[in-house]
């Protein structure tokens, strides 16, 4: 199992919502705490939160889209604390479009933060964790967007199974080395993630008016009806704990995987009673 009891964790995403919230719960059981953010100005007042609870707790401004960036909060990371054996690749952002409509700039700002924030925290962290030699966990967050799919969700959609399929791999090639893998597949989840969209690229609106706007106020309302993120937060850390690999949050999801499950069963049963390719 993974005890947090005096280890360090690197958290993406470390800010606000679901990073903040597993900050909170890998501190509450004896963990030091990087929290690494691109909102500057919301780090300082995490970190004065985590710091009046108790936590030993330091930040680091981080764009995980960036490389250099990832490298060098790895790096303020290790000179703060000396190690680090828990690495959270939390941070994401979401657009809303149908295909043709999203913006291969608004694609590229996705993916770049999605899938390539998570692919460098691991290519970046895992040599650190290999060196160190004491085993440490991974923690990428995906979303049950990364098991189903929803019309005007494509960019994340994809990005969140991808995830997935990565986060599958890491625990194939990493299962000899001490090193758990986790991922962690929430819907709804009270976050500021439906006002990532404002921020994105291709945002064809001025945010003020974007934000007025019918779509942006259904999702904003969906979120908001979601889950604590403490409480989530708290679940993370107990199956981290568990050696979990999926993390999930809604049980009252579970009849959509099963109908996606059998869909895909039903077709591949097609192959089956062809016969050509047995």
């Amino acid at each position: 199992m993974t005890d947090f009891k005096g280890r360090v964790a690197f958290i993406t995403g470390g800010a606000s919502g679901l990073g903040l919230s597993m900050a909170r719960a890998f501190g509450a059981r004896g963990a030091s705490v990087m929290l690494a953010d691109i909102q500057a100005d919301r780090l300082a007042e995490a970190e004065a939160l985590l710091k009046g609870a108790g936590v030993e707790v330091a930040s680091v401004g981080c764009d995980v889209a960036d490389e250099a960036s990832v490298r060098a909060a790895a790096q303020a990371t290790l000179d703060r604390f000396g190690k680090v054996h828990i690495v959270a690749n939390n941070a994401g952002v979401s657009v809303v479009g149908r295909a043709g409509k999203v913006g291969l700039k608004n694609w590229r700002w996705v993916v770049d933060i999605n899938l390539m924030g998570v692919a460098h925290g691991v290519e970046i962290f895992l040599p650190i964790l290999r060196n160190q030699g004491e085993g440490g966990h991974f923690l990428n967050t995906a979303s049950m967007a990364g098991h189903g799919a929803a019309a005007g969700m494509g960019p994340y959609n994809a990005t969140k199974f991808a995830v997935v399929g990565y986060s599958e791999s890491m625990q194939q090639e990493l299962v000899e080395e001490d090193i758990q893998v986790s991922v962690l597949c929430p819907a709804f989840v009270k976050t500021n993630i439906a006002h990532s969209e404002l921020q994105s690229p291709g945002l064809r609106l001025p945010p003020e008016e974007a934000r007025k706007s019918k779509r942006f106020q259904k999702i904003k309302e969906a979120v908001e009806g979601g889950l604590e993120a403490d409480a989530v937060g708290e679940w993370v850390a107990e199956c981290m704990e568990a050696n979990r690999f999926y993390i999930f949050t809604h049980p009252e999801l579970r009849p959509g995987l099963e109908a996606r499950y059998a869909a895909i069963m039903a077709d591949y049963q097609a192959i089956a009673d062809d016969g050509r390719f047995g």
